[in-house]
């Protein structure tokens, strides 16, 4: 980032090269806070209600009453995108448990430690540029989804562990990891939703799979059967996925990445994956460039 790049740091817009937490926060500490990824599309922040309210329910799952409302996250997010000059762009934002004596039972007060990053994203919709380059490759890995017994599926934490080491076991080749739970079910990938096309059904594994229901996954299921799309949430094994018509992978920043090929199995794009494509740049169009 230049110089002049801003980040808003518990309150206070601070040069990148300044932006800080203290070691003591439990965040780097543990893992322990919350996080969203959005997107900025032409200085409007795409579906922020959605976000606020997984955000919400992540804060839940931790037990971090952070006292925070949505209305004044929203304002630091803008007030990021404003210092920086970005309508059209990536926005992190972290909510950590704040700093803390050094144990691992969390006290019942907490002080917050709040982020803003932002960088530049290519303008989306339907004048849209892709920030991706070609369909992705993905590769299925010996490392398997956290149970959601174990850490709740739904939540988005600082710990990131598992994704991390589904993405050593990638070649050099590889966009994205293919993670099963624990009964050897497809999951999802390491930061990403799956979807495959067979005989013009869409499918996606189930949230039963220890899967995250990520916020364009949502979108994607309510744009496929608004157009009639046949829709399919179950469990599914690799064969099923390898042997599909079309497939592809999505999360806030990809949006829709169709999936070339899975290990050595080609697949590709197709009519659905069009249609669901060309539909979420209409929604991003509406909701964010239209007067």
């Amino acid at each position: 980032m230049t110089d002049d790049h801003r980040y808003h740091v518990d309150g206070d817009l601070v040069p990148a090269s300044e932006a800080s937490v203290s070691v003591d926060d439990r965040g780097f500490r543990y893992g322990d806070a919350a996080f969203e990824t959005l997107r900025a599309y032409g200085g409007e922040i795409f579906e922020w209600e959605r976000h606020a309210d997984r955000l919400e329910a992540t804060c839940e799952a931790l037990s971090l009453e952070h006292g925070l409302s949505a209305d004044d996250l929203r304002s630091r997010i803008d007030e990021t995108l404003a210092a920086n000059d970005l309508a059209d762009a990536y926005v992190r934002l972290s909510v950590t448990r704040g700093v803390q004596p050094g144990k691992l039972t969390p006290q019942p007060e907490v002080d917050p430690t709040v982020v803003v990053y932002v960088k530049p994203l290519p303008r989306g919709g339907l004048e849209g540029e892709s920030v991706w380059e070609g369909r992705a490759t993905v590769e299925s890995v010996e490392t398997r989804a956290v149970p959601d017994a174990a850490v709740p599926a739904g939540a988005k934490t600082h710990n990131y562990l598992n994704g991390i080491l589904a993405r050593t076991e990638l070649s050099a080749a590889a966009d994205e990891a293919l993670l099963f739970d624990t009964d050897g079910a497809v999951a999802e990938g390491a930061t990403s939703n799956l979807f495959f096309v067979r005989d013009g059904r869409l499918r996606t594994p189930s949230t039963d799979c220890d899967v995250l229901p990520g916020i364009t996954r949502g979108i994607v299921l309510e744009t496929a059967h608004a157009a009639g799309i046949e829709v399919e949430t179950g469990r599914y094994d690799l064969e099923d996925v390898r042997t599909a018509d079309e497939a592809f992978l999505t999360n806030r920043t990809w949006e829709l990445r169709p999936i070339e090929r899975i290990d050595d199995a080609a697949i590709g794009t197709g009519p659905v994956t069009e249609r669901l494509s060309r539909a979420y740049d209409e929604r991003v169009e509406d909701a964010c460039y239209r007067d």
